[in-house]
C-alpha cells in the first residue's frame, strides 16, 4: 500500500477531468496508486483502486474491533460470569427444549 505522503504529493487538478482526461487519470491511479483531486487549491477527493479501498476499510474495521475488545477486557471481571445452566434457568429454557430444536445451520 502506498504511503499517505505519496498520495498527497500525487495531486491532479479537477480541470483535467473537465478536459476529458478522466480515463488517463484512472489508468494512472491503477498503475501508480492514489491521487488527490484538487479543486480551488483544496483537496476535494482521493482516487484509489477499489481493492486498496477495501483493504483500508478492512484494516479500520479490524482496528475498531480490537479497540472494543481491549476496552471490554479492561472491564472483564471473571466473578461476574454465569454458567450456561444459570442463563438457561434465568431465561426459562429447559434442556428438553434445547434438545428438540435440532441442528442449527450457520452461513
Amino acid at each position: 500500500m502506498p504511503s499517505v505522503v505519496s498520495a498527497i504529493t500525487q495531486t491532479v487538478p479537477i480541470s483535467q477531468f473537465n478536459r476529458g482526461l478522466a480515463g488517463q487519470i484512472f489508468s494512472d491511479v491503477k498503475s501508480h496508486g492514489p491521487k488527490v483531486v484538487m479543486k480551488n487549491n483544496a483537496a476535494e477527493v482521493v482516487l484509489m483502486p477499489p481493492a486498496e479501498y477495501v483493504e483500508i476499510m478492512d484494516a479500520l474495521n479490524d482496528y475498531l474491533l480490537l479497540t472494543m475488545a481491549i476496552e471490554r477486557m479492561a472491564n472483564y471481571e471473571p466473578s461476574s460470569l454465569i454458567s450456561e445452566e444459570e442463563m438457561d434457568k434465568r431465561l426459562g429454557i429447559t434442556q428438553e427444549e434445547l434438545d428438540s430444536t435440532g441442528e442449527v445451520e450457520f452461513e
